[in-house]
């Protein structure tokens, strides 16, 4: 079996059993004890599951519902969603992640002569009816509270496509001990489909507002390293706006108030 589908299985069985032992583990992949402890030290350091002594415990935490905070922030993520959509050009292929901000791009994008590729339902209803956008919708299984596609069919299904620009949704971005930033999430569900649009786009931008820093999350999606650049709101904190310019991101702000600095930190040009 390979190393991935091991993992899968091994968070599938956590999160139907609870807390399971490493012998019980390897009997459910048909794995030697000492494989699954390399797995699920692998998986605790990617944050997926939180290891304990003998075995492993799922991390259990959620998103709140699409519907409860799509009018939280409102107007901060309208304003990101308008710098974001500013960096897209026309004839270009973009990503969109899951989320209430990347749901406003999605707005912001109508009209464009471009390709649009979303997990995000709420993303693919907004541009459904615009005969200007090619619009193509992940495949896999519905997460009703938050409206989006998961499992291994949309992971497979981002295996088979290319994007020249990924806008990536998070919980909360940290400041990690070297100083490099930390993209997380609040849920194993979704950190699978996120990497595998990291590694299906040639430029990746984290968009979030201020709340974000640190916001919540214990599982790691990726590193500032993974990204091209970060869309934010002006008030987003200090420190975490310089360990971006540290890492050479592109820096792009915008403010509630509408007043907009951009600042591209690498001297970097959006590719054609």
């Amino acid at each position: 079996m390979l190393r991935e589908q091991r993992h899968h299985l091994i968070l599938d069985a956590l999160r139907a059993r609870g807390t399971s032992t490493v012998a019980d583990l390897a009997g459910s992949v048909d794995a030697s004890v000492a494989t699954l402890r390399r797995d699920l030290a692998e998986l605790d350091a990617s944050g997926l599951l939180r290891r304990v002594r003998g075995g492993a415990m799922p991390i259990d935490e959620h998103d709140e519902p699409f519907d409860a905070v799509r009018g939280v922030n409102a107007d901060a993520k309208e304003a990101i969603a308008r710098v974001a959509a500013g960096l897209v050009r026309d004839g270009q292929s973009v990503l969109l992640d899951i989320g209430t901000t990347t749901h406003r791009i999605a707005q912001a994008l109508c009209g464009r002569r471009i390709t649009v590729l979303t997990s995000s339902l709420p993303a693919a209803a907004v541009l459904a009816g615009d005969p200007a956008v090619e619009l193509m919708v992940l495949g896999g299984l519905v997460r009703r509270d938050y409206h989006s596609m998961v499992g291994f069919l949309t992971e497979h299904a981002l295996e088979q496509v290319h994007a020249d620009v990924l806008f990536l949704s998070t919980s909360g971005i940290r400041t990690g001990g070297d100083g490099d930033l930390q993209v997380m999430d609040t849920t194993v569900l979704e950190v699978p489909i996120k990497r595998a649009m990291l590694r299906a786009a040639s430029r990746a931008y984290v968009v979030a507002d201020a709340t974000k820093f640190p916001g919540r999350g214990s599982s790691r999606v990726c590193d500032g390293s993974d990204l091209a650049g970060l869309v934010t709101s002006a008030t987003a904190p200090a420190a975490a706006l310089d360990a971006a310019r540290r890492g050479g991101l592109e820096v792009h702000l915008d403010d509630v108030q509408g007043s907009r600095a951009t600042e591209t930190l690498s001297n970097m040009i959006v590719p054609e």
